[in-house]
């Protein structure tokens, strides 16, 4: 199901009101699409943390508006901890839309109990799916990853009518060797220098 943001019309823009919006406990925003005409907007913070939460894509708009929508953008602050502005999309539920969903990751891997280390080269996906369909999340089983093994975007299990667009070939997971533990030929693969066991100091430099 999907989140209600109760909207209100913001009639004044600018960092000074859009400072003071935030102070009131509202966060700015704007919803655009369909070829009509751009609305800007603010929202209730708590009602943005909830979808936060939720990892929620598409939305309810209720109060001054309403229509369906996805959240397209987020702005965040310099630390990355609150959200100080939206970009909503209208949308049709049975529209095709890509989104940016998160990976989760489930099982524990048979390389960690080899002595190896669990990498998570990306945190997300793209997919394409009907804007009333979009995941929460798609889960890639890494139970079965022995060390010096990946899994890869087409390894994810996606739900029934979503497809893949990141590519099918992208590295999502990988289980490696403690850096300690790697051969010369692997840290020279990685890009580091292999560790020297003995350097001769160097010949002093004759007269």
């Amino acid at each position: 199901m999907a989140d209600v943001l109760q909207v209100e019309k913001r009639e004044l823009t600018g960092s000074a009101a859009t400072r003071r919006l935030r102070q009131s406990g509202r966060i700015p925003a704007v919803l655009y699409g369909h070829g009509e005409t751009t609305e800007s907007l603010s929202v209730p913070s708590d009602e943005v943390k909830a979808l936060l939460r939720h990892h929620g894509k598409t939305v309810e708009l209720a109060g001054a508006l309403n229509e369906t929508a996805m959240v397209y953008a987020m702005q965040w602050d310099p630390l990355g901890i609150e959200v100080l502005h939206l970009d909503l999309m209208r949308v049709n539920l049975s529209e095709k839309v890509d989104v940016t969903v998160t990976i989760l990751l489930r099982g524990e891997p048979v390389g960690v109990r080899e002595g190896g280390i669990l990498i998570e080269n990306h945190h997300d996906v793209e997919v394409r799916c009907s804007a009333g369909t979009i995941p929460e999340s798609v889960d890639l089983n890494v139970a079965d990853l022995h060390l010096g093994a990946s899994l890869t975007a087409a390894d994810i299990e996606l739900p029934e009518g979503v497809e893949l667009v990141t590519p099918a070939d992208t590295v999502v997971a990988h289980v490696e060797a403690p850096r300690g533990e790697q051969s010369a030929d692997e840290a020279e693969e990685a890009g580091a220098e292999p560790d020297v066991i003995a350097k001769g100091a160097p010949k002093d430099e004759e007269d």
